[in-house]
Protein backbone atom coordinates (compact mmCIF):
# COMPACT_ATOMS: atom_id res chain seq x y z
CA UNK A 1 0.00 0.00 0.00
CA UNK A 2 2.78 2.41 0.91
CA UNK A 3 4.49 2.23 -2.46
CA UNK A 4 1.19 2.61 -4.28
CA UNK A 5 0.53 6.01 -2.82
CA UNK A 6 3.87 7.71 -3.41
CA UNK A 7 2.87 11.10 -4.74
CA UNK A 8 -0.61 9.79 -5.62
CA UNK A 9 -1.91 11.80 -2.73
CA UNK A 10 -0.40 14.95 -4.22
CA UNK A 11 -3.26 17.25 -5.00
CA UNK A 12 -5.98 15.44 -3.07
CA UNK A 13 -5.64 17.48 0.03
CA UNK A 14 -5.42 20.65 -1.98
CA UNK A 15 -8.67 19.84 -3.76
CA UNK A 16 -10.25 19.54 -0.35
CA UNK A 17 -8.78 22.61 1.32
CA UNK A 18 -8.72 24.98 -1.61
CA UNK A 19 -12.25 24.43 -2.93
CA UNK A 20 -13.40 27.27 -0.69
CA UNK A 21 -10.42 29.49 -1.54
CA UNK A 22 -10.36 29.52 -5.36
CA UNK A 23 -9.01 33.09 -5.52
CA UNK A 24 -6.29 32.59 -2.94
CA UNK A 25 -3.06 33.75 -4.63
CA UNK A 26 -0.77 35.21 -1.97
CA UNK A 27 2.25 33.26 -3.20
CA UNK A 28 3.41 34.61 -6.55
CA UNK A 29 6.41 36.35 -8.09
CA UNK A 30 4.52 39.64 -7.87
CA UNK A 31 3.92 39.18 -4.15
CA UNK A 32 7.63 38.60 -3.48
CA UNK A 33 9.21 40.88 -6.08
CA UNK A 34 10.67 43.23 -3.46
CA UNK A 35 11.71 40.51 -1.01
CA UNK A 36 15.35 40.71 0.10
CA UNK A 37 16.97 37.29 -0.19
CA UNK A 38 19.12 36.19 2.74
CA UNK A 39 19.25 33.20 5.06
CA UNK A 40 17.62 35.12 7.91
CA UNK A 41 14.91 36.73 5.79
CA UNK A 42 13.95 33.40 4.22
CA UNK A 43 14.04 31.47 7.48
CA UNK A 44 11.80 34.00 9.24
CA UNK A 45 9.35 34.33 6.35
CA UNK A 46 6.11 32.39 6.51
CA UNK A 47 7.29 30.01 3.78
CA UNK A 48 10.63 29.53 5.51
CA UNK A 49 8.88 28.76 8.80
CA UNK A 50 6.67 26.32 6.96
CA UNK A 51 9.69 24.52 5.48
CA UNK A 52 11.04 24.20 9.03
CA UNK A 53 7.81 22.46 10.07
CA UNK A 54 7.97 20.21 7.01
CA UNK A 55 11.40 19.10 8.21
CA UNK A 56 10.02 18.25 11.65
CA UNK A 57 7.21 16.12 10.26
CA UNK A 58 9.44 14.41 7.70
CA UNK A 59 11.97 13.37 10.37
CA UNK A 60 9.43 12.62 13.13
CA UNK A 61 9.73 8.87 12.61
CA UNK A 62 13.52 9.03 12.58
CA UNK A 63 14.23 9.24 8.86
CA UNK A 64 13.26 11.06 5.68
CA UNK A 65 12.39 8.26 3.28
CA UNK A 66 12.54 8.36 -0.52
CA UNK A 67 8.85 9.10 -0.96
CA UNK A 68 8.97 12.03 1.42
CA UNK A 69 12.16 13.32 -0.17
CA UNK A 70 10.56 13.44 -3.62
CA UNK A 71 7.49 15.27 -2.36
CA UNK A 72 9.66 17.77 -0.47
CA UNK A 73 11.91 18.30 -3.49
CA UNK A 74 8.93 19.29 -5.63
CA UNK A 75 7.68 21.58 -2.87
CA UNK A 76 11.05 23.35 -2.58
CA UNK A 77 11.15 23.85 -6.35
CA UNK A 78 7.70 25.42 -6.32
CA UNK A 79 8.37 27.66 -3.32
CA UNK A 80 11.75 28.91 -4.52
CA UNK A 81 10.29 29.76 -7.92
CA UNK A 82 8.14 32.58 -6.48
CA UNK A 83 11.10 34.36 -4.89
CA UNK A 84 13.70 36.54 -6.60
CA UNK A 85 16.99 34.66 -7.15
CA UNK A 86 15.26 31.29 -7.23
CA UNK A 87 18.40 29.14 -7.18
CA UNK A 88 19.84 31.04 -4.23
CA UNK A 89 16.50 30.76 -2.47
CA UNK A 90 16.32 27.02 -3.09
CA UNK A 91 19.80 26.52 -1.64
CA UNK A 92 18.76 28.45 1.47
CA UNK A 93 15.53 26.47 1.80
CA UNK A 94 17.48 23.21 1.54
CA UNK A 95 19.85 24.43 4.25
CA UNK A 96 16.90 25.34 6.49
CA UNK A 97 15.34 21.93 5.92
CA UNK A 98 18.56 20.06 6.67
CA UNK A 99 19.14 22.05 9.86
CA UNK A 100 15.59 21.85 11.15
CA UNK A 101 15.10 18.13 10.57
CA UNK A 102 17.75 17.45 13.21
CA UNK A 103 15.69 19.02 15.99
CA UNK A 104 11.97 18.32 16.23
CA UNK A 105 11.62 19.57 19.79
CA UNK A 106 11.00 23.18 18.79
CA UNK A 107 8.08 22.43 16.47
CA UNK A 108 5.60 24.15 18.77
CA UNK A 109 7.61 27.37 18.93
CA UNK A 110 8.07 27.47 15.16
CA UNK A 111 4.37 26.82 14.58
CA UNK A 112 3.52 29.72 16.87
CA UNK A 113 5.91 31.95 14.94
CA UNK A 114 4.21 30.86 11.73
CA UNK A 115 0.78 31.64 13.19
CA UNK A 116 1.98 35.16 14.01
CA UNK A 117 3.57 35.59 10.58
CA UNK A 118 0.34 34.73 8.74
CA UNK A 119 -1.77 36.67 11.26
CA UNK A 120 -3.98 33.65 11.91
CA UNK A 121 -5.10 33.59 8.28
CA UNK A 122 -7.43 30.58 8.12
CA UNK A 123 -6.86 29.86 4.44
CA UNK A 124 -3.10 29.74 4.96
CA UNK A 125 -3.47 27.62 8.08
CA UNK A 126 -5.44 25.08 6.07
CA UNK A 127 -2.94 25.20 3.24
CA UNK A 128 0.01 24.56 5.52
CA UNK A 129 -1.66 22.02 7.79
CA UNK A 130 -3.01 20.14 4.81
CA UNK A 131 0.42 19.72 3.28
CA UNK A 132 1.89 18.51 6.58
CA UNK A 133 -0.83 15.87 6.92
CA UNK A 134 -0.24 14.89 3.30
CA UNK A 135 3.46 14.46 4.01
CA UNK A 136 2.79 12.18 6.97
CA UNK A 137 0.58 9.95 4.81
CA UNK A 138 2.85 9.70 1.79
CA UNK A 139 4.53 6.46 2.84
CA UNK A 140 1.18 4.78 3.49
CA UNK A 141 0.98 4.95 7.26
CA UNK A 142 1.09 7.68 9.89
CA UNK A 143 3.32 6.71 12.78
CA UNK A 144 2.59 7.64 16.39
CA UNK A 145 5.48 10.11 16.35
CA UNK A 146 4.22 11.74 13.16
CA UNK A 147 0.71 12.04 14.54
CA UNK A 148 2.04 13.51 17.76
CA UNK A 149 4.01 16.25 16.02
CA UNK A 150 1.07 17.03 13.73
CA UNK A 151 -1.09 17.52 16.79
CA UNK A 152 1.52 19.78 18.40
CA UNK A 153 1.69 21.93 15.28
CA UNK A 154 -2.10 22.05 14.86
CA UNK A 155 -2.59 23.16 18.45
CA UNK A 156 0.10 25.84 18.15
CA UNK A 157 -1.60 27.14 15.01
CA UNK A 158 -4.94 26.98 16.84
CA UNK A 159 -6.15 24.98 13.89
CA UNK A 160 -9.80 23.90 13.91
CA UNK A 161 -9.89 20.26 15.13
CA UNK A 162 -12.85 19.50 12.86
CA UNK A 163 -10.92 20.73 9.81
CA UNK A 164 -7.89 18.71 10.91
CA UNK A 165 -9.88 15.48 11.14
CA UNK A 166 -11.68 16.19 7.86
CA UNK A 167 -8.35 16.43 6.01
CA UNK A 168 -7.08 13.33 7.80
CA UNK A 169 -10.23 11.40 6.87
CA UNK A 170 -9.89 12.55 3.26
CA UNK A 171 -6.51 10.84 2.99
CA UNK A 172 -7.69 7.68 4.69
CA UNK A 173 -10.52 7.39 2.17
CA UNK A 174 -8.15 7.88 -0.75
CA UNK A 175 -5.87 5.16 0.57
CA UNK A 176 -8.78 2.78 1.10
CA UNK A 177 -10.13 3.34 -2.42
CA UNK A 178 -6.88 2.98 -4.33
CA UNK A 179 -6.57 -0.10 -6.54
CA UNK A 180 -3.64 -1.01 -8.80
CA UNK A 181 -4.00 -0.98 -12.60
CA UNK A 182 -4.63 -4.40 -14.10
CA UNK A 183 -2.79 -4.11 -17.43
CA UNK A 184 0.93 -3.40 -17.56
CA UNK A 185 0.66 -2.49 -21.24
CA UNK A 186 -1.64 0.35 -20.26
CA UNK A 187 0.85 1.35 -17.57
CA UNK A 188 3.62 1.81 -20.15
CA UNK A 189 1.23 3.69 -22.44
CA UNK A 190 0.12 6.06 -19.67
CA UNK A 191 3.73 7.05 -18.95
CA UNK A 192 4.49 7.41 -22.67
CA UNK A 193 7.25 4.79 -22.60
CA UNK A 194 7.77 1.26 -23.95
CA UNK A 195 8.75 -2.07 -22.47
CA UNK A 196 12.14 -1.72 -24.16
CA UNK A 197 12.99 1.52 -22.35
CA UNK A 198 15.53 1.53 -19.55
CA UNK A 199 14.14 2.14 -16.05
CA UNK A 200 16.01 5.45 -15.92
CA UNK A 201 14.03 6.64 -18.96
CA UNK A 202 10.80 5.47 -17.36
CA UNK A 203 11.64 7.20 -14.09
CA UNK A 204 12.35 10.45 -15.93
CA UNK A 205 9.00 10.22 -17.77
CA UNK A 206 7.21 9.51 -14.50
CA UNK A 207 8.73 12.50 -12.73
CA UNK A 208 7.91 14.76 -15.67
CA UNK A 209 4.26 13.74 -15.61
CA UNK A 210 4.01 14.14 -11.84
CA UNK A 211 5.31 17.68 -12.13
CA UNK A 212 2.76 18.46 -14.82
CA UNK A 213 -0.26 17.17 -12.95
CA UNK A 214 0.32 17.52 -9.24
CA UNK A 215 -1.13 20.72 -7.70
CA UNK A 216 1.33 21.64 -4.98
CA UNK A 217 1.37 24.34 -2.33
CA UNK A 218 2.04 27.11 -4.85
CA UNK A 219 0.37 25.81 -7.98
CA UNK A 220 -2.92 24.98 -6.23
CA UNK A 221 -3.77 28.64 -5.80
CA UNK A 222 -6.64 29.92 -7.91
CA UNK A 223 -7.49 26.53 -9.45
CA UNK A 224 -11.05 25.25 -9.84
CA UNK A 225 -12.59 22.20 -8.18
CA UNK A 226 -12.71 20.42 -11.54
CA UNK A 227 -8.97 20.99 -12.01
CA UNK A 228 -8.20 19.63 -8.55
CA UNK A 229 -10.32 16.53 -9.09
CA UNK A 230 -8.74 15.82 -12.47
CA UNK A 231 -5.20 16.43 -11.18
CA UNK A 232 -5.76 14.15 -8.19
CA UNK A 233 -7.10 11.30 -10.33
CA UNK A 234 -4.39 11.70 -12.97
CA UNK A 235 -1.62 11.69 -10.38
CA UNK A 236 -3.02 8.50 -8.85
CA UNK A 237 -3.03 6.83 -12.27
CA UNK A 238 0.53 7.95 -13.05
CA UNK A 239 1.83 6.67 -9.74
CA UNK A 240 0.10 3.31 -9.99
CA UNK A 241 1.44 2.79 -13.50
CA UNK A 242 5.00 3.54 -12.38
CA UNK A 243 4.75 1.22 -9.38
CA UNK A 244 3.36 -1.58 -11.55
CA UNK A 245 6.25 -1.25 -13.99
CA UNK A 246 8.84 -1.21 -11.19
CA UNK A 247 7.30 -4.30 -9.59
CA UNK A 248 7.29 -6.14 -12.93
CA UNK A 249 11.01 -5.46 -13.40
CA UNK A 250 12.16 -6.76 -10.02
Amino acid sequence: MGNLIVLALLGAVFYYIFKSYSKYEDYSKAAFKNFSISYDSIKNSELGLFVSLVAKVAKADGKVDALEAQLIGIMLDDISAVFPESEKTKDILKRIFDEEKENIDDAQAIARNLARAIKRNKAKEQQFMGFLIQLAFVDGTVSDSEEEILQIIAEALEFDPNAYHAIFDQFEKIMANMTPQANIGDAYKLLGVSEQDDISVIKKAYRKLVRVYHPDIIKSQGKSEAYMQEATQKTQEINQAYEMIKDARK
